[in-house]
């Protein structure tokens, strides 16, 4: 018994230092610009659906999905079985963009899922195999199409790294792209949230587009994102994306919708698109289209096809175990109702993690569709200071500091946000054995993507390790705030007397 238990020791202690081996050669060796890898210093070796085991032989319940990639989570048999088909068969695995049955297969499998408005009269352009290579080719479209060259955004937008995509972003330094309030309900840029907010922003939209003075000449187009991802998770409000286009289609400025996260099923429909019945002119598709492998594509209605040849290309837009997988993905969700089970169990996750903001005051906000899940932790001590920390919101959730009056009605400020505690319950989940990621535009936002075939179980063990690592982060955070608070006290006014003691 004592040499078995030596043995596995000796593995134990033998893959844990291959595991901090690997990790500090990475160190020293990847550029500065990684992200994911600081936060999560995991090795990864094998996976399936939801679970990752790790070189140190730890296992990860991995709510990331690889960005919202893996629609079907890892190594899913029916993609495996579909690239697996094409390596055998002997096809040619880069064509550039010559036709393949592997092609047609793919894209009549996409043409079916598309808006009906849509799919009738589609074109579809293969670009670089990432998402922000569709974005760019959708701006060249526009442009072309319309001889115009500004282009409408919105805050809080994430499009891709590109240049064209970045200006385009929330985060652009150089700002060559007309932006647009995006409505939310927590942190809302006019206060007050709801209907109103949401019609607040459409009318500013409106007035951006009419007035001859706005300095916004008529644009080529506007991309917007049907939930805001990177932003910290915000569903556009129904009737607002219906009005975004009309307004769109008055004015025959050509509207992309941005699905690159938020499409094949993740928020409970097909494209997110379909949850307010709007047809966009043009569509970003990138992430879960290509089954876990990299594909982007842009799909658009045919009279803006004004290209000419070599107007857009990319050596790599020919990658047929992609599409392979891809048209394996995108039929098993179909035919499997994965956007139904999405919007069922997303909202019994977000129904349950509601419940939190009742018990902890961190918890500020919780919002999201489908398995599109975001949690805003908020400093419930802290104070409001402007757009960023604590903005204007009209939401009545446990974290508002309370409402005061105004023209528009009450108006509600939520607490500041609180990355320093989101980062926290990043590691605490990482301790419990659960992978999720951070966004927002603090940071603050503790985002849950898991693949649409996470069970029942599973998204039970999910929250349980969520629920754990937010309460024991903000007790820990709590204990600290008061060690420090009692640091600075004795620092000012000398050390606290013995309450309950006799000298």
């Amino acid at each position: 018994m004592a040499v078995t238990e030596s043995v596995a020791e000796d593995a134990e202690g033998s893959a844990r230092t291959a595991h901090e081996g690997i990790l500090r050669r990475q160190s020293a060796r990847e550029s500065a610009a990684r992200t994911y890898a600081r936060a999560l210093p995991i090795v990864p070796v094998r996976a399936r659906g939801l679970t990752i085991e790790g070189a140190d032989g730890r296992r990860y319940l991995d709510c990331l999905s690889g960005a919202g990639a893996l629609a079907l989570g890892h190594n899913h048999p029916v993609v495996l079985e579909a690239v697996r088909r094409v390596l055998d068969s002997g096809a040619p695995l880069s064509v550039l963009d010559l036709a393949t049955p592997v092609k047609d297969a793919f894209v009549t499998e996409l043409f079916r899922t598309l808006p009906p408005g849509l799919a009738d009269r589609a074109r579809i352009q293969f670009c670089g195999p990432a998402g922000t290579d569709a974005v760019e080719a959708a701006f060249k479209l526009v442009r072309a199409a319309t001889g115009r060259t500004g282009l409408l955004a919105f805050t809080g937008a994430y499009h891709g790294m590109t240049a064209g995509a970045l200006a385009a972003s929330g985060g652009a330094g150089d700002v060559r792209v007309a932006r647009l309030p995006y409505p939310q309900d927590y942190r809302c840029p006019f206060g007050i949230g709801g209907p109103g907010g949401a019609e607040l922003a459409a009318r500013w939209t409106e007035s951006l587009l009419d007035d001859p003075k706005s300095g916004v000449p008529l644009p080529a187009g506007m991309i917007l994102e049907p939930v805001q991802g990177e932003g910290g998770v915000l569903p556009a409000p129904d009737d607002w994306l219906r009005r975004m286009r009309t307004i769109t289609a008055d004015r025959s400025v050509p509207l992309i919708a941005d699905e690159i996260q938020t499409g094949v099923g993740r928020t409970g429909a097909f494209w997110a698109v379909g949850h307010s019945g709007i047809t966009p002119d043009v569509m970003v598709l990138s992430k879960a289209i290509g089954g876990s492998l990299p594909l982007a594509v842009v799909v658009y209605r045919d009279d803006l096809d004004v290209w000419q040849p070599g107007d857009h290309a990319g050596t790599f837009r020919g990658n047929q175990l992609a599409m392979a997988a891809g048209a394996a993905t995108l039929a098993y969700v179909r035919e499997n109702g994965l956007a139904e089970r999405a919007a069922a169990l997303g909202s019994r996750m977000l129904s349950q993690l509601r419940r939190l903001q009742t018990e902890l005051p961190c918890v500020g906000d919780v919002r999201g569709r489908g398995l599109m899940i975001g949690v805003e932790l908020v400093d419930p001590e802290g104070e409001s200071t402007g757009p960023g920390h604590g903005a204007p919101g009209a939401s009545s959730s446990a974290g508002d500091h309370g409402a005061v009056p105004s023209a528009l009605g009450p108006v509600r400020t939520p607490p500041p946000a609180d990355p320093e505690l989101a980062a926290a319950v990043q590691r605490e989940c990482l301790n419990r054995g659960l992978i999720v990621e951070l966004g927002g535009r603090h940071a603050a936002v503790v985002r849950i993507l898991p693949p649409l075939t996470i069970s029942d179980e599973q998204a039970a063990a999910v929250l349980d390790r969520l629920t754990d690592a937010i309460a024991t982060a903000a007790r820990h955070q709590q204990h600290h705030g008061r060690r420090r608070n009692q640091r600075q006290h004795r620092q000012h006014h000398g050390p606290a007397p013995h309450i309950g003691r006799q000298p």
